[in-house]
């Protein structure tokens, strides 16, 4: 069965509408255009032949027209009035056609704990882990796509979807500062992607998990997260982010201003470094892969692995689409518009 829009309907049997009908306020505009074009065409004569006697008027006012301003008035509002109708997007007759979306189930498992303030690349590991993911999500085709964020604690960011601008508002929205619970802990982040693929409708055949993190875990609960998305068939693919040297954790105030760097119980600066063996042990237990490019952006080789993985279809549904039929109206309503714009409102007599 069709489902018709607010601006679709069917007319003796055929389905029409308008797809952009906020233009109707052009036709309004031409309607208006051409009624006071009329009025004033038809006041305008009787204004003269107030001032002048009927017989004077040809001579001291020659040229004086009621018809033409009054047709140049109503060719305008008339071009507009179709040109309204054209921006419209008048739609007649419709085509049913099936539509398939195939591709795979990626979590993304972004880390935004204090240490992803640190600054050892820019403008910081939680910015940069950022533009890896909005790199993703620019270039993927058909997948879905769900956001795990973690620091102490794992949530649901964002759930499998293949609306990849509501994911990157989602990524806005990820703050360290504001994590119920400090920390890091890696092995409760994969565990709750693992759970995310799972409750998937239709999941896929090939199953991602994508991690940016700079690798460092608090907890150790990773063994058993990694054993159990290994044996769901799930791979892990890490990008590390940061660096090995390491750089301090700066600290900022409610204003976000920089205060001092994050001191530990003894009173010492703590260091944070990416750990570039934990991140590749992950990968590796999964059938994954490591990537990592301090001046650059890792996440194009991340998805030239996804494309080559094996698709699935992920969502199928019927798409209506209709035929345009805005030429029928945008064509007349230009030649009312330039015979207008030709038309003298006034006619001019010889001198002889």
């Amino acid at each position: 069965m069709l489902e018709v829009g607010p601006w679709h309907f069917t007319l003796f049997g055929e389905h029409v509408g308008f797809a952009r009908p906020v233009f109707f306020g052009l036709c309004l505009v031409g309607v208006l255009v051409g009624t006071l074009a009329l009025v004033s065409a038809l006041h305008r004569r009787s204004r003269v032949s107030a001032l002048l006697a009927e017989r004077l008027v040809d001579k001291l006012a020659p040229g004086t027209s009621t018809w033409r301003p009054a047709a140049q008035g109503v060719f305008y509002g008339l071009g507009l009035l179709l040109f309204g109708l054209a921006l419209a997007q008048p739609q007649h007759g419709s085509e049913v056609e099936p539509v398939k979306r195939r591709g795979i189930d990626v979590v993304v498992v972004l880390d935004a704990s204090k240490s992803m303030l640190a600054r050892d690349v820019q403008p910081s590991r939680l910015e940069r882990a950022r533009l890896e993911l909005t790199t993703l999500l620019d270039e993927l085709k058909g997948d879905r796509v769900g956001l795990v964020a973690f620091a102490g604690d794992a949530f649901i960011q964002s759930p499998l979807t293949s609306d990849y601008s509501a994911v990157k508002l989602f990524l806005r929205a990820v703050d360290p500062e504001q994590m119920p619970q400090g920390g890091s802990n890696i092995g409760e982040a994969l565990m709750l992607a693992r759970q995310v693929l799972e409750n998937a409708d239709r999941g896929a055949r090939e199953r991602v998990v994508v991690l940016l993190s700079d690798g460092e875990d608090l907890v150790g609960e990773v063994d058993e997260a990694v054993a159990a998305l290994k044996d769901a068939n799930v791979q892990v693919l890490t990008v590390g982010v940061g660096s090995e040297q390491g750089e301090p954790i700066p600290v900022y105030n409610r204003r976000g201003e920089f205060v001092d760097y994050k001191k530990d119980r003894s009173g010492e600066t703590v260091i944070t470094r990416m750990d570039r063996a934990g991140l590749t042990s992950i990968a590796e237990a999964t059938g994954g892969a490591f990537y990592y490019q301090p001046r650059g952006v890792a996440m194009s080789q991340v998805v030239e692995r996804i494309d080559k993985m094996q698709k699935s279809e992920l969502e199928s549904r019927i798409s209506i689409q209709y035929g345009e039929r805005f030429q029928v109206f945008a064509l007349p309503g230009l030649m009312l518009l330039v015979v207008g714009m030709l038309l003298l409102p006034s006619a001019r007599r010889r001198s002889s």
